[in-house]
């Protein structure tokens, strides 16, 4: 029997993150509760920076693979590694705000242990490594080169998730409803890409990307089992970035979640996820195009288009940021419809940026608030520009970058996405696109009128001053959107020398 070579160096970055989240288990077993609060800030914050270093090292190294090669590591990978990294270091300063989650999880919401727990200054810092454990998942995830791999990531990302979005210290009932349902509909979109796994070995006798990418292009098999395969692995992955028909549970979740949680998830869970597709797509599945290639164009337009008309009708600002989510999902798809090089760059760019701006929207989220806590009622938002001019303004420029507005990032993320889609032969999917950009547009320009015409009511809310962590990750969110909007080409070229899939 050989005994397997796992190549440690190149999954640090990985075991660095994992490491830090045993620790953290470690620190919630044996220090003081007092003290807990700042080491476990310390050990994420170190973990996630350590791992980045690492990434930085490897990042020279020609493409290879570890694990006997379930794992791969290329350009694309390595990028969308390190905006994963960065992405959760800036969540995580959100996340260091524990007034936002229930001081004891396992208490009934409203009872007795709930008041006492609350009066006694507990903090449910269990927060602090569950946020490690997902993303050492995601940092697997799109790396992953065969399917029991990408099933082990998807299931480490999710399962920490779903106990995150139970933990919200208001609106408890609310905040546990959202981690049932986002539980139960994730489990059945795991037995799906489970499923779907099963008829793709049964397709090509491996569970390799490469190896099914071979298949295809190869003496026949069964074409069934290859389009039973793609149609539920897709619907699994289609799940987690929050595509129409699979988008039921992100209105709930996003509302009913801790609001660091919420763009923890926004942000990162789909860098990961749409890493995933994209080398399942690119790699495994580049040859059969034509089974699913139209499939995903109709779900493509119907996302953009669901997404944006549902956000008009919405109150909840949480609740119309998750149907803007549905759309910008609806965006990604053209990149992996396109299926060139320039939609795999602009999909890389669209999701670093992207991320930076949800960040920064569910970030201001946080500081608006009454004297029963977050305010998310957007009609109470009237006027909030007379309060807090600069937070109303961040607030609109996050906004605007999601509707594409130039000197944003989002526009050139938009702009490289339509463009590629374009240069592939998919017109009709931009002509979608572009009307889906006009509608969504509408309800962001809406909301800053509202913020900045409109005089506050009895009913309006306040801004609390946020915590020096708070304010650096919501500078950095506005710095990253504004400065890629101006010279895009700063990370455009970093994209491009990177961005390949390797089989």
């Amino acid at each position: 029997m050989t005994a397997p070579v796992l190549n440690y160096a190149i999954l640090a970055p990985i075991l660095i993150v994992l490491g830090g989240a045993l620790i953290g288990v470690l620190i919630e077993a044996f220090v003081a509760k007092k003290l807990r609060g700042r080491i476990q800030i310390s050990v994420a914050a170190l973990s996630l920076v350590a791992a980045f270093a690492q990434l930085i090292h490897v990042r020279f190294k020609t493409s290879t693979t570890a694990a006997i090669g379930s794992v791969t590591i290329d350009g694309a990978g390595i990028f969308l590694e390190g905006t994963i990294l960065v992405l959760a270091f800036v969540g995580l300063m959100l996340i260091a705000d524990t007034d936002n989650f229930t001081a004891q999880a396992s208490a009934i919401p409203g009872s007795a242990e709930e008041s006492a727990a609350i009066a006694s200054g507990k903090q449910q810092t269990e927060i602090f490594p569950l946020t490690l454990f997902a993303v050492a998942g995601m940092l697997l995830f799109p790396l992953a080169s065969d399917l029991i791999t990408l099933f082990v990531a998807l299931e480490m990302l999710s399962l920490p998730l779903y106990l995150m979005t139970g933990l919200s210290r208001r609106r408890r009932l609310l905040s546990q409803e959202a981690a049932l349902k986002y539980f139960l509909l994730g489990a059945y979109s795991s037995a799906f890409f489970l499923f779907g796994s099963a008829f793709l070995y049964g397709y090509s006798g491996s569970l390799s990307l490469t190896n099914i990418a071979a298949a295809i292009t190869g003496p026949g098999g069964n074409d069934v089992f290859l389009l039973l395969g793609i149609v539920f692995v897709a619907v699994g992955l289609l799940f987690k970035v929050g595509a129409v028909p699979f988008h039921s549970w992100t209105p709930d979740v996003y509302q009913g979640a801790p609001t660091p949680i919420t763009g923890f998830m926004a942000a990162c869970t789909k860098v990961a996820a749409f890493g995933a597709t994209l080398r399942i797509f690119y790699v495994a599945l580049d040859s059969a195009q034509w089974s699913w290639r139209p499939i995903l164009t109709v779900i493509a337009i119907i996302t953009m288009l669901f997404g944006a008309i549902a956000a008009i009708i919405q109150r909840d600002v949480k609740r119309m940021l998750a149907y803007s989510s549905i759309t910008h999902a609806g965006f990604l798809l053209i990149g992996v419809i396109s299926l060139n090089r320039p939609g795999l760059i602009a999909s890389l760019f669209y999701l670093f940026v992207y991320g930076f701006a949800t960040l920064g929207a569910f970030g201001i989220v946080t500081l608006v608030r009454d004297s029963s806590g977050e305010v998310t009622d957007i009609n109470r938002w009237t006027g909030l520009a007379k309060k807090s001019p600069v937070i109303a303004s961040l607030f609109a420029l996050f906004l605007l970058s999601f509707g594409g507005i130039p000197l944003t990032a989002g526009f050139v993320g938009k702009f490289s996405i339509f463009t590629a889609a374009y240069s592939g032969g998919n017109t009709l999917v931009v002509i979608v696109g572009v009307l889906a950009s006009a509608i969504a547009l509408l309800f962001y320009l809406r909301v800053v009128l509202l913020l900045f015409f409109s005089e506050p009511t009895s009913e309006s809310v306040s801004v609390v001053i946020p915590s020096l962590l708070t304010r650096i990750a919501i500078g950095i969110s506005a710095l990253v959107t504004v400065v890629l909007g101006i010279y895009p080409n700063l990370l455009i070229n970093l994209v491009t020398s990177y961005s390949f899939f390797n089989r």
